[in-house]
This record gives C-alpha cells, structure tokens and sequence, in this order.
C-alpha cells in the first residue's frame, strides 16, 4: 500500500528535491506539490493525501495557520512540519493544534523518510529535547512513574489530547461529559508532575515511541 504525501515550501529547487526524495520510495507517493502557502489549503482539501509536509516559514501564509485551518477543518490528514527552524513557541502553538511530525533541514534525508514512515503507521514523530524546551514544568519534588502511573482511560484521553483534540472533541470521541475529561487531564497532569499539553505530548510521544521498539527522536 502506497501512502499519499502532498508537499508545501516556497523554494522551487528544495521542494523539486523533496518529490525526487519521497516518490524513490516504494510505500509513498506524491500527489501533488506546492510552492503557494495560500493555495495549497484547497488543494490538500481536493486531494485528501495521507500525509501533508509543511514548511512553517512561508511568505504569504505561515504553516501555522495553514495548520490550524487543516485542524478547524477536520480532514482527514497528518500534518508534518519540514523547517530550517521552529521556535519552542512555534512548537507548543503546533502541538496544540494536532501536528503530528517535526524534522528539522538539517536532518540527513532519511530522517525525513523514517518520520514519514511513523506518521504512516499512527505514531507521531517528535524531537523530545525540543518539546521539553517549549516548556520546563518538570518538578523536582520527587520521581514520576511517567506513563505506567496512568490508567487505560487516562491514556487513552492522553492519546486524544496529544492529536490536538479539544475537551469537547475528547469527549465527543469517548462518550464522556466534558467535565470528565477535564478532571481525567487534571489528573494526568498531577500524576505525570506537568502543568500543560506540550509536556504531556513529550512525555506521551517518547513512551509510545520506545514501547514500539523505535529509538526515541531528537
């Protein structure tokens, strides 16, 4: 099965690459590719691909924005952002709006290849140092037992949150009161010892990821 990949960067020359890179692979092909940011929301909601890959920097329309009008939207892609940088500002206002990979420029080439690969299996792709840099809330008031400390429903809610799902949405999806949602994350956040969603994303991308078998990212 090939997955369906859709390209965004404003660099004619980086994004031809990009193409030549992804369509070499046999699980991956690309239908379609863009250096306009303002066009490129229509076409990915024409095209519905698996995959959308991003650059956050453009200059008409930022990466962010076109992300959270993928997220308001509801479509049925993965967002991956490709960027020379992304600030811990620009990567918790990410997370918080249902990205599901980062991959820095300078990666080798083939980072960006495994980071397509994990998104397309449902596992996200985070650089965990970047994400534990959008936010320091870890205490030192003791040891956290991290994911073991949850219950299933705790992660599953866990799970929700880290996709970019609002409250209300978690609670659409489980058939849960919203109020119960709410009191789950506070909860989560007191048993994991955090404060906000960006940590809870590291925390729950990193223990996904190594129980996997997958060496942690970043």
């Amino acid at each position: 099965m090939k997955h369906s990949v859709f390209l965004l960067d404003d660099h004619p020359v980086v994004l031809h690459g990009l193409a030549e890179l992804v369509a070499m692979e046999p699980d991956f092909r690309v239908v379609g590719s863009m250096t306009d940011g303002t066009a490129a929301f229509q076409a990915i909601d024409r095209l519905k691909p698996d995959i959308v890959v991003l650059d956050i920097n453009m200059p008409d329309i930022s990466g962010l924005a076109l992300l959270r009008r993928i997220r308001m939207a509801n479509l049925p892609v993965r967002p991956v952002f490709l960027t020379a940088l992304i600030t811990p500002q620009q990567l918790s206002e990410a997370i918080e709006n249902g990205i599901w990979g980062v991959v820095l420029k300078e990666a080798a080439p083939n980072t960006l290849i495994d980071c397509l690969r994990s998104v397309a299996r449902g596992c996200q792709w985070l650089p965990q140092e970047m994400a534990r840099q959008a936010n320091r809330v870890w205490r030192d008031d003791g040891p956290s037992l991290g994911l073991a400390a949850l219950t299933p429903r705790e992660m599953e809610i866990a799970a929700q949150a880290c996709r970019g799902l609002s409250n209300r949405d978690i609670a659409r999806q489980l058939g849960a009161g919203e109020g119960t949602v709410k009191i789950h994350l506070h909860n989560i956040f007191q048993k994991l010892r955090i404060t906000n969603r960006t940590a809870l994303a590291a925390i729950y991308f990193e223990g996904v990821t190594v129980a996997n078998g997958e060496p942690p990212k970043g």
